[in-house]
């Protein structure tokens, strides 16, 4: 397996594989979104796992902010996280999630939110925000899939209400909607 930076080739695999792993609307949405995300952010860090000639997982995240009393604090949103269904449970997403924390590291990013699953993503650092010094920007974020992860560059200062970039609420991909409720939308 081969864990690069997504290229501008990749993009129809990138789709696809994000309506294949998300299923039904939902993955069109999520195509969309990253679309719109590689758009409206230049600075998106966008990752993908590829195995002969074939993109099998992709992980990108884009920048977004903490309200901080001092300042507003620039920080990632990992979203969205995919991989091939036929691929999945063989370590990829994992890799893929290390892999972006370390490139995020060396760039100076201090913090890395997301809404998920804290069964999985606490294996890779995770842990939930609430109760850390940070607010939700929605209510319908369950305090328990709201997490965030420290790099080398956190500061204690650094703590207040996250803000999804407008692409999010654009796609309104921010919490779970009454069809969510009893899953997790978000991987």
């Amino acid at each position: 397996m081969i864990l690069r930076e997504e290229q501008a080739h990749d993009r129809n695999g990138v789709d696809a594989l994000h309506r294949e792993a998300f299923g039904g609307d939902h993955g069109d949405v999520v195509a969309r979104l990253v679309g719109d995300l590689r758009r409206d952010d230049p600075t998106a860090l966008s990752l993908v796992a590829e195995e002969s000639d074939q993109v099998v997982g992709h992980v990108m995240v884009s920048r977004c902010r903490v309200d901080a009393p001092r300042r507003l604090v620039d920080v990632g949103s990992l979203s969205p996280l995919a991989v091939a269904p036929s691929r999945q449970r063989r370590g990829i997403g994992s890799a893929l999630v290390r892999r972006v924390l370390q490139e995020l590291d060396v760039r100076g990013v201090p913090l890395v939110f997301l809404e998920g699953d804290p069964r999985y993503y606490s294996r890779l650092g995770f842990v939930p925000a609430v109760g850390r010094g940070f607010r939700k920007p929605s209510l319908r974020i369950p305090d328990a899939a709201f997490q965030v992860v420290e790099l080398s560059a956190y500061e204690p200062w650094m703590a207040g209400t996250f803000v999804y970039s407008d692409t999010f609420w654009r796609h309104d991909c921010v919490g779970l909607r009454e069809a969510d409720v009893g899953g997790d939308r978000r991987s």
